[in-house]
């Protein structure tokens, strides 16, 4: 991003908190540092910085200056800004973030941040129950020295435990394999919450948390259809799981081949379409959230969260014929471009 403007932070005007303070897990002056370069400027310089400035910085990438460079974007150090901020800020924005003058300003400045991991792409229940709960979380986590990747892991341990309580057909046992089944969920977002606050994105993380999703969703369907078969004493469930696990693991397969092995900035990903969205990679996405897991949840609670397999069976190769479609039409519109 050599291209990018030049940012210049400068002293803020007025009373203000030490630049050392910290702001979920790193220095105030720090995050601000880290956000602009992730944002794309070029060069980041401080001007005057004091000492506690410098060893706040120390490792961040900025350049200490005694006077801002010609024609430097300048912004006040310790103003807090999500990443997409400072990139309105490079595009000639001209108010971002929110200033932090004294301790009374961080809960504004954290629930800043916190809110910009929301992903516009989240499902209802995602956005709106999920999150609220992994943020708050991940706020508590911040500080620590627990890792992106750790987090993931853990989430997916906490997945492949709930799947063997599939394997009952008594309500108490499916409801707390339905508990465990949706706590991954909630904690599977804590790892990109991670990541991002501490700027620790790469594409082996998302990679990981990709893989290890799909491994617990194959998991828990293998359960269901074996918990089933065995409580109808038929084998026609065990059909329904091999559809819904075979059709999960190659839907995994095309999803990562088209759209995470490519270079890409941000998430790894976003949608299943990779050239233009359409009415068939709108219901892709739609199917590809976790909101299914209140579902079986629900049905746990009635001992019936093993016949979710048999809805599974019939949705996830729909997904996977969805996919091949969205593929058709993405070559389509490559050639028509090019």
């Amino acid at each position: 991003m050599s291209g990018g403007p030049a940012l210049a932070l400068v002293a803020p005007e007025g009373p203000s908190i030490a630049p050392e303070t910290i702001v979920l897990g790193l220095p105030l002056a720090r995050r601000t540092v880290l956000a602009a370069r992730r944002a794309g400027f070029s060069r980041v310089t401080v001007v005057g910085a004091t000492p506690a400035l410098a060893a706040a910085l120390q490792g961040a990438g900025a350049e200490l200056v005694p006077e801002a460079p010609p024609g430097a974007v300048r912004l006040a150090w310790n103003v807090v800004a999500q990443t997409k901020e400072m990139r309105e800020l490079a595009s000639g924005a001209e108010a971002v973030g929110a200033p932090v003058s004294s301790p009374a300003d961080l809960p504004r400045a954290e629930t800043l941040l916190l809110k910009g991991l929301i992903k516009d792409t989240e499902g209802f229940m995602s956005r709106y129950f999920d999150r609220a709960i992994s943020l708050a979380v991940s706020r508590r986590l911040a500080g620590t020295r627990i890792t992106p990747n750790q987090m993931t892991l853990i989430a997916v341990g906490i997945g492949l435990v709930a799947a063997p309580f599939f394997l009952s057909s008594r309500p108490p046992v499916q409801l707390a394999g339905g508990i465990l089944f949706l706590l991954h969920s909630i904690l599977d977002g804590c790892d990109g919450e991670l990541a991002r606050l501490k700027f620790q994105e790469s594409r082996s993380g998302g990679v990981l948390d990709f893989w290890g999703d799909n491994v617990v969703h194959m998991g828990i369907f293998a359960a269901m259809a074996a918990g089933l078969a065995r409580s109808t004493g038929q084998g026609w469930p065990l059909a329904c799981g091999a559809s819904a696990v075979l059709g999960t693991a190659v839907s995994a397969w095309v999803v990562y081949r088209r759209t995470m092995t490519g270079p890409k900035d941000g998430p790894l990903f976003t949608s299943v379409a990779t050239r233009r969205e359409t009415a068939v990679s709108r219901i892709a996405d739609a199917l590809s959230r976790r909101d299914f897991i209140y579902l079986v949840l629900i049905m746990s609670v009635f001992g019936k969260a093993d016949w979710f397999i048999v809805l599974a069976a019939v949705a996830v190769p729909a997904f996977f014929l969805a996919l091949l479609v969205v593929a058709w039409n993405d070559r389509r519109v490559a050639r028509s471009v090019s």
